[in-house]
């Protein structure tokens, strides 16, 4: 008759280790819990949100300008391969609150993107 699988497996040195539960993924390696309500933390992270969190450190600082990173939505549909994804991933996005995105006055169809908080800390530096 065959045993049941064992509660507690030996490594080569006799040591007992107590095998790994469903809880011990609640807590990171940072010390993160689930509970987090940490803005990384709840997002399911998508191409999309990837390209425009590279685009954001990218974004150059000068000292003497007080602009808040954006980008263009077409250096955003450039980077990721599906447009389509890109809309849906933008328009979820908006929709919870994470990004603004702004009809830039050129004549053609261009839009810029921020992350609401870099939005909110613009709009509070010139305050009206």
């Amino acid at each position: 008759m065959a045993e049941p699988w064992p509660p507690y497996s030996s490594s080569s040195r006799g040591k007992k280790k107590r095998p790994r539960s469903p809880n011990d993924d609640a807590t990171s390696s940072q010390g993160r819990t689930e509970n987090s309500t940490s803005l990384e933390d709840n997002l399911i992270f998508s191409d999309t949100l990837i390209a425009l969190q590279l685009m954001r450190t990218q974004f150059p600082k000068l000292e003497k300008v007080v602009t808040q990173p954006f980008i263009l939505q077409s250096q955003l549909y450039s980077s990721v391969k599906d447009r389509t994804q890109v809309d849906r991933d933008l328009e979820s996005l908006k929709k919870d609150r994470v990004l603004r995105v702004f009809k830039l006055n050129t004549g053609q169809d261009d839009h810029a993107i921020m992350f609401m908080d870099d939005y909110l800390k613009q709009v509070y530096v010139f305050p009206v």
